[in-house]
């Protein structure tokens, strides 16, 4: 491993090379990528991810969730790492970034990370829900499962067939137990339906857009599906990116004060500062930006606290929530 700065802290990273690639679809491209000098590669489940730098930058980095295909054993250590980049044209410029390598470059990333694994207690046959390029971990999922014999439920949404990556494969691993919605057609997702169908001892794993997150979570819990049984993660940029307003974060232990402006989260003009909160999924789903509130009430934009820790106020994930007044004071 190398080692890396970032903000105060130093990073060991994973050099790697691009040892192939392959368009699954017009807009998301397989990209295989081995250590420089042929080490094995860190372990790693079903839902990991890793963080690549974006051309060789510290502090610019993208999550990307392992395929593992070609039956790698989820517990021992990898040969490669297999990850899926949808091209977002509109997006800050990573998947385009993730788009143009070529066999041999060296790219940079971050060991892998799992916020989104299959739960050691869920011994019922799991429900999986994909919408998009939020196939991936699902994938890597379903792949566990079936080389494992155990059975699962596979519902795969998308606006239609040639923009869904990896359908070949699915239809072999997930066979009569993969479901395919289509936008424009009878075979329309229905989330309520899935989990009214879902047992007292079934899990659910949802990843996918906003929306389909959203939507998943709100139907899970006006069907009295526990929060223990249902299992996520967010494929989206930063809600905090799309909020207009500037407001103040005053950081209590120091006493400095930043401007956050539209945008940006809070997070990102810490980072900018040299100060270095911790942070890993910048979506809002791990908790691991956690900070106190001592003043101020927060916006809150994340899938993290309970209804109840957002009314109290006390809480906030920094890198996606917001501040509804012009002042916020932080216990950092």
């Amino acid at each position: 491993m190398t080692v890396m700065t970032r903000g105060k802290n130093t990073v060991e990273t994973l050099q790697l090379r691009v040892k192939e690639t392959e368009n699954l679809t017009e807009q998301i491209r397989k990209i295989v990528l081995e250590h420089v000098d042929g080490l094995p590669l860190p372990a790693a489940k079903p839902g990991a991810h890793v963080r690549v730098h974006i051309g060789g930058a510290a502090d610019d980095t993208r999550a990307y969730s392992l395929l593992m295909l070609n039956g790698n054993n989820d517990d021992q250590t990898h040969l490669q790492y297999e990850i899926a980049v949808k091209r977002e044209d509109t997006g800050s410029g990573g998947s385009r970034y993730m788009h143009v390598l070529k066999v041999g470059d060296i790219v940079a990333c971050d060991p892998p990370r799992n916020d989104f694994m299959l739960d050691p207690a869920d011994q019922a046959a799991p429900v999986l829900l994909a919408g998009g390029i939020g196939i991936t971990p699902i994938f890597a999922m379903a792949g566990s499962l079936w080389r494992d014999g155990r059975p699962f439920h596979l519902h795969y949404a998308g606006r239609d067939k040639s923009q869904m990556a990896l359908l070949k494969e699915l239809h072999t691993i997930a066979g009569d137990g993969l479901w395919i919605h289509l936008d424009q057609q009878d075979s329309q997702l229905d989330i309520k339906a899935i989990v009214q169908s879902m047992n007292a001892d079934q899990h659910l794993y949802v990843c996918g857009p906003t929306g389909l997150l959203d939507a998943a979570l709100a139907i899970a819990k006006e069907e009295g599906l526990p929060a223990a049984r249902v299992h996520f993660e967010l494929f989206s940029n930063s809600a905090a990116k799309a909020d207009a307003g500037s407001f103040q974060v005053r950081l209590a232990q120091s006493g400095k004060i930043y401007v956050v402006p539209p945008g940006k989260s809070i997070l990102e003009v810490l980072q900018e500062q040299g100060e270095d909160p911790l942070c890993d999924c910048c979506r809002g789903e791990c908790g691991v930006c956690q900070v106190g509130v001592l003043e101020g009430e927060p916006d809150h934009r994340d899938y993290v606290l309970s209804d109840a820790e957002k009314a109290a106020g006390k809480l906030m994930q920094i890198c996606v929530s917001r501040s509804k007044s012009e002042v916020l004071v932080l216990d950092l």
